[in-house]
């Protein structure tokens, strides 16, 4: 039997197939970056290293399980159980805490793929396939998703409605477009927004968990933020982020719109929170409690950042989880997408 310790043993022992020194996994990396070119070695890297530490530590892994307490007792009824995963891939390996979940959990797994994330996922199902046999009796890698008792779908707003259409009758998580936001107060240290400039730029701004917005106090010092905020200029180096960046910048131009830029983010006053590749959206507020109606849109934000002194002002009027400044892209195990406990979802089946 594929029990709960052994597959925690099949997981935790992933952390060996990303060993930045073997030569298969070095040429995997490459590889993917070659299929999908928004998947640099680099960003490759940070994905795999923050799945490591955050979610195949054998510590934390059991006791996440441990929150869940009708997992053992349902075991052997979910083996007998299929879970479909619908896997996104704007980001490396994006989908791994959903596979990881249902896999825990006891159950089948059926994955369809995203076309940009392929080479990834295949390497990881081909190495633990040879580790352990059974895996590929328990997990596999389809076409096309059918005869499943569940299903988890992650897509954009559009996606969602074939999703409900194909999945409405089972139980199931849908997922649609999500963005993050974050909120100055002009007291920030440096280090705060730099910290800030990694969630906005990190993946090259493409995942959900980045900063696609921020509020700042009416007179906020831009100059100063902005003389802060450079280090990523690197990306304006990478072909597919630099003909985004170009293209916004040519449009703003053309229309006479006020930007400011860092050299490698323009930012632009829009009371839109999302915002393009290689955009930033701003809005100046002239008291927070203003803004709180738009902080508490929990159906279109994935997170909202803010310095350490914020935090629990702002978390006593949103609904939405409010984290630190830079802690966007390191989710831990509870961090569930949507705010939707993933885990609870499978334990109740």
């Amino acid at each position: 039997m594929f029990t709960i310790s052994k597959r925690t043993n099949a997981v935790c022992g992933l952390a060996a197939a990303f060993d930045s020194h073997d030569e298969t996994w070095k040429k995997v990396r490459e590889e993917a970056h070659r299929a999908n070119g928004w998947f640099t070695v680099a960003y490759i890297d940070l994905a795999v290293q923050h799945i490591v530490n955050r979610f195949l530590d054998r510590t934390l892994l059991e006791a996440w399980l441990l929150q869940y307490p009708d997992l053992s007792r349902k075991f052997p009824e979910h083996q007998s159980l299929t879970v479909g995963i619908v896997m996104a891939g704007n980001i490396p390996l994006v989908g791994f805490h959903d596979f990881l979940a249902a896999f825990l959990a006891g159950f089948k797994v059926r994955m369809k793929l995203s076309s940009k994330d392929t080479v990834l996922w295949n390497y990881i199902y081909g190495y633990l396939s040879d580790q352990y046999p059974e895996f590929r009796d328990t997990v596999a890698i389809v076409p096309m998703l059918k005869d499943c008792d569940a299903y988890i779908a992650t897509g954009s707003n559009n996606t969602s409605r074939y999703f409900e259409q194909y999945f409405g009758r089972y139980p199931h998580i849908i997922r649609k477009n999500r963005t993050s936001v974050a909120v100055l107060t002009g007291q920030e240290t440096d280090a705060e927004l730099q910290a800030l400039e990694s969630s906005i730029n990190t993946y090259f701004g493409l995942g959900c968990r980045n900063i696609s917005k921020i509020y700042v106090p009416e007179g906020y010092d831009f100059e100063h933020f902005i003389a802060k905020t450079k280090h990523h200029i690197w990306q304006r180096d990478h072909n597919k982020y630099k003909n985004n960046y170009d293209y916004q910048l040519a449009m703003y131009i053309l229309n006479k719109v006020q930007y400011m830029s860092n050299e490698a983010t323009l930012f632009v006053e829009n009371r839109e929170i999302y915002a393009p590749v290689s955009v930033v959206h701003y809005e100046y507020y002239d008291r927070q409690e203003t803004i709180y109606p738009d902080l508490n849109r929990s159906e279109v934000l994935q997170c909202i950042e803010t310095a350490a002194a914020n935090l629990p002002v702002l978390q006593a009027h949103t609904t939405v989880p409010v984290i630190p400044l830079g802690s966007s892209q390191s989710p831990g195990l509870t961090d569930y997408a949507d705010n939707v406990d993933t885990m609870a979802f499978l334990s109740a089946l």
